[in-house]
Order: C-alpha cells, then structure tokens, then sequence
C-alpha cells in the first residue's frame, strides 16, 4: 500500500500535472491544503483515480465551491481540517499546520501524521509515529520570497518508509 502525499499546491497546474504523473502507483493520495482553487480538486480527481483525502489549509479561499467540486467525484474526500482515519491498516492522521501535527504525533495515537503549511520537506519520528512534511508542490517559499524544491512524498505501508520526490522541469526526481 502507498500514499502519496502532497501539501501547498497554490494553483500550480503545471506543478501539479508533472507530479501527478509520478503518483500513479500510489493507492491513495493525501493533500494537506492549501489548494487554493476549485479548478485544483478536479485537476487532482481527473489525474489520480485512488481515493483523495484533502485538508482545508489557510489559503483555500473558496472553501464553498471547493466543496462543490469535490462533491463531483466519488472517490474525493474533503475532511475540512482535519483528516483521522486508517489507511491500510495503519492509523493516519492529516491537517495543514506543523504544530498541531506534532502534538498529534506526540499523541501516539497515530502511525502517521501528514501535514504542510510552512513549504519545508520533513521527515520525522516522535516515539513510534512518523511525521512527514512533503514540502510545497508550488516549489516558493513566500516568507522569504525565493523558489525551493518542488517535492511530495510516496510513503510505502508495509515498509514504513517514506520516499522524497522532486518536480523538476516536468520530470520526476528522488528528493534527499
């Protein structure tokens, strides 16, 4: 079983595009928000046919038709802020923020914590739960206002191991 994970996507289609293709193999795909538009729910439907758990983030401006959108395809699932469930087995929770994902973490309730919000790739574990951070798919930090990495992350159940991966000029490179 494999997650792909994603966060921050900010309205970059052509971002998103090339990363999707990378995705394929994923099961299924958590984005933990920052979306920004409704045209961004149906991209990721049509491009990825797993189940799609998102997350509100704080720059989800129209959450209405964000709504609306999502309720267009079966296989979206819009969880508002935030995302606890089990996938695969293991259990799983997702929002946008870094501090409340750590205190989940710290929680040991979870297997996995997915969260985005401050553009920075991260991996980590707190106790026996892993943290991930897949860094902004737009590939822009805005606090200080100069262009990072493009990167999600393809996360492998049965393994507990999660893979870094970077769109680069449309293709798809691992990320360390």
């Amino acid at each position: 079983m494999q997650i792909a994970i994603i966060s921050d996507i900010h309205d970059n289609v052509w971002k998103l595009a090339a990363a999707l293709e990378g995705l394929q193999a994923a099961d299924e795909l958590i984005c933990c928000g920052d979306l920004c538009s409704p045209f961004i729910v149906a991209q990721l439907a049509t491009g990825f046919s797993g189940p799609i758990h998102l997350i509100f983030g704080n720059n989800d401006g129209d959450q209405f038709r964000i709504t609306q959108v999502a309720s267009r395809y079966d296989h979206v699932h819009l969880h508002g802020e935030l995302f606890t469930g089990e996938i695969g087995g293991m259990r799983v929770a997702a929002n946008h923020y870094p501090d409340i994902a750590r205190a989940i973490a710290a929680s040991g309730d979870f297997d996995l914590v997915c969260y985005g919000h401050n553009h920075a790739y991260q991996i980590e574990t707190t106790g026996n739960t892993l943290a991930i951070n897949p860094g902004a798919l737009m590939g822009y930090d805005p606090l200080n206002g100069v262009d990072i990495p493009s990167t999600y992350v393809l996360y492998t159940a049965e393994t507990g191991e999660a893979a870094g991966y970077r769109v680069a000029n449309d293709e798809i490179r691992p990320y360390l």
